[in-house]
């Protein structure tokens, strides 16, 4: 009887594996085929656009606009499936004509080498170190947003005389250990090389890409960003992005955890020396639990609450986050 049960349960387990296989199949073949991963990309941002050798990873491209004078301001955007350069949009267009502005499009994303190439946290942190070092050519006051910010604070470790100030906009890196999304969780305990090995396996890599970057993934996730509705042209713009050759390559890094500090706020934000701000309130992909350790214990550092928002407070609260920037920067003249 016992091998009856047997037999039954393995011919189930079969038919469940099959009727899982086939989907995913159909799946990798209609990527392939049938998915356009070369479609036309408008600017994210009206500007001119600057490109720069860069030796960590290829030609980087940086849309800037000098008609200002002052202090230049950098503009760093976050690492996600659908991220560019517009993310920084409203602040790059409020600045634009008062002050020298920049808004780099990191290795991978916009109009930069996107090849594929092996990413890490130094990648980008060079690349950011060479445009303000080469391109830009004088010291910046640089805005980061998410994930970007940890490779903006690394920055600014590595060469603080060119950095006069950073502001990190929802930066990740302040949750409790154990806590936080999935991706970080799998950098802190050191298991994301295995995990990018199972996702960016070519059978299926560009495939599973493709399901996270649809329109409706895309809205998805930024829904969770927003208070309000998601602003005009977010979701198409992510989803051309997120349709160009070597789109995948990023991403699946970034997913597999591999594009994050372990243990960044003591390993990087605790020894930063310049002036330093972030600006936070909830968000879904990221917590904000040892924040208050850092600004209580170092003098450079401070915070700023704008509510209600959910991770990207300079699209729905543009005049406070541009009031707290203009604050903060006039008190380090």
């Amino acid at each position: 009887m016992s091998q009856n049960k047997n037999k039954v349960f393995a011919a189930v387990g079969g038919l469940v594996g099959t009727a899982v296989a086939l989907p995913a199949a159909a799946w990798i073949v209609y990527s392939k085929l049938f998915i356009d991963h070369n479609l036309p990309l408008p600017d994210a941002i009206p500007a001119a656009k600057i490109r720069f050798n860069s030796e960590a990873a290829g030609s980087i491209s940086c849309y800037y606009d000098k008609s200002g004078s002052g202090r230049p301001l950098l503009l760093i955007h976050s690492v996600n499936a659908a991220a560019s350069a517009y993310e920084m949009r409203p602040l790059f267009e409020h600045y634009r004509g008062t002050r020298p502005v920049y808004a780099i499009d990191l290795p991978g994303y916009g109009f930069s080498d996107r090849s594929a190439r092996k990413y890490t946290v130094e990648t980008f942190e060079k690349v950011i170190v060479d445009l303000v070092k080469n391109e830009i050519g004088e010291p910046v006051d640089a805005v980061a947003l998410s994930l970007g910010s940890e490779f903006l604070a690394r920055a600014a470790l590595a060469e603080p005389d060119w950095f006069r100030s950073i502001t990190l906009i929802s930066p990740s890196g302040f949750n409790a250990r154990g806590e936080g999304r999935a991706t970080q969780r799998v950098s802190a305990n050191e298991s994301s090389d295995t995990a990018y090995k199972i996702l960016a396996f070519p059978l299926w890599g560009q495939a599973l890409f493709d399901l996270i970057a649809t329109r409706r993934s895309i809205k998805f996730f930024l829904e969770k960003s927003f208070v309000g509705d998601i602003a005009n042209g977010f979701v198409d713009y992510g989803y051309l992005a997120s349709h160009q050759p070597g789109a995948a390559n990023v991403p699946l890094y970034f997913v597999s955890g591999r594009l994050f500090t372990p243990g960044v706020k003591t390993a990087v934000y605790e020894k930063v020396t310049v002036p330093s701000l972030i600006i936070y309130d909830e968000d879904f992909y990221s917590r904000f639990d040892t924040l208050p350790d850092l600004v209580e214990q170092k003098d450079n550092w401070q915070a700023a609450r704008i509510v209600p928002t959910r991770g990207l407070p300079h699209w729905e609260q543009l005049p406070k986050v541009v009031e707290t920037l203009n604050n903060f920067w006039q008190n380090q003249s």
